[in-house]
Parts: C-alpha cells; structure tokens; sequence
C-alpha cells in the first residue's frame, strides 16, 4: 500500500522496449537508499517491483497490461516521474490508501491560478467518474488530491460521459508543495496522467451488485 504522498522527483535513464513489455532504469537517490530487490516502489501511481539496484539507481519490468492501462509507455530517458516507497505500518497515513494499481488514464483539460495555488481540470473516462465525489481523494500520478469539482451530478452522468455528451471531468487544487515536489507542477494540457480511484467505492459496488448472501 502507498498514501499517495510523493517522497522524491525521480529521473528514467533508460526505457528498453520488449515484446509486450518494457524494462524501466530510473534515479532515484532517496527511495533506493534501503530498498533491496524485490521491493516495491511507485513510479507516478504506478506499483513495480524492482529488480536490480546500482548507485541510486533501480530497474522494475513493466507488463503489458501495466502499459495498456498507464502512461509509463511514453515515458522517455529525462522524464521525471513520482516516486514512492510502500507504506510502513508504523508510519502516519498521510494521503490516502492507494494500492499502486491504475484505473485508466486522463487527460489534463486546462490548469489556472487561483490565488497562491492552481486548479487543475481532468478529464476522466466514463466508467471511472461514478467512483469520484466531491472533497473525496483520487490519486493522480500517484499524487494523493482532494477533489474539488466533479462534472455531473451522479454515476448517471459517469456512465454517458457528462451531461448532454459533454466529456466527464475533476478539478483539483494543487498548493505549491505539490507544484514544486512532483510532476504536477509540470504537465500541462494534453499530456496525460494515471488515475486510481477509491477502492473502497469500487468494492461496495461489488458487494452491492453481487446481492444479499442466501
């Protein structure tokens, strides 16, 4: 488990394409520090597990179907991407429970200044959007955000898209410490960032769907 809350700006040296997959070599000075083989560690949202480490350095494969649903695969040598160790149980949640598995991706729609922070407007796919409440947490490359505006007024509007095919979309505030410590403060319109939402909504649908037990 991860809280969401970004420890270090990581650097990818290398991306090595495979058939179907992808080998990863990021910096990453601080989350190395004591991390061993084997170790999971969040790359924007993203959890990998490493498999080799040199000189702060780490690897960690990338499968196919952590392509198909992230942004990793157009990551290049220089990006800077969101960096996170695990959870310790006896650390303080800080963000929110976040499991390093991405939902689908979004794209940033617009970002504005708002006094000495920016709001950050995100469109989502369809079938995500029923998860997001307003003041709730979503995760965006990895970064733990409160909500602050939602299109629509329900799952109704989540499963058309948006009210008359208007595209679904969340608005986020970001202070300066998230401008300045992750690739937030960075990215702008077009480019496309990770999205995980609450699991604990996803799982009441399930159990909602699935019925009394008889």
């Amino acid at each position: 488990m991860f809280t969401g809350i970004v420890e270090e700006l990581g650097e990818v040296v290398v991306l090595e394409e495979r058939q179907g997959s992808a080998r990863l070599t990021v910096r990453g000075p601080q989350v190395t520090s004591d991390a061993t083989r084997g170790d999971s560690i969040a790359i924007n949202g993203v959890c990998l597990t490493v498999t080799g480490i040199t000189d702060g350095e780490f690897t960690a494969d990338v499968m196919g179907e952590t392509l198909n649903r992230s942004s990793l695969g157009v990551l290049s040598p220089g990006s800077r991407v969101n960096l996170e160790r695990p959870m310790r149980l006896d650390g303080r949640l800080g963000g929110h429970i976040v499991q390093g598995h991405v939902d689908g991706t979004g794209t940033i729609l617009e970002r504005r200044p708002a006094g000495h922070w920016e709001v950050v407007r995100i469109g989502m796919p369809p079938g995500l959007v029923r998860y997001v409440v307003e003041k709730g947490s979503v995760a965006v490359d990895g970064v733990s955000l409160t909500v602050s505006g939602l299109s629509g007024a329900g799952a109704e509007a989540g499963e058309a898209g948006g009210h008359d095919g208007q595209q679904a979309w969340i608005e986020v505030s970001l202070i300066p410490e998230t401008l300045e410590r992750t690739t937030l403060g960075r990215k702008q319109a077009g480019e496309v960032v990770n999205l995980e939402v609450d699991m604990i909504a996803k799982y009441v649908e399930r159990l909602l769907a699935a019925g009394p037990r008889s």
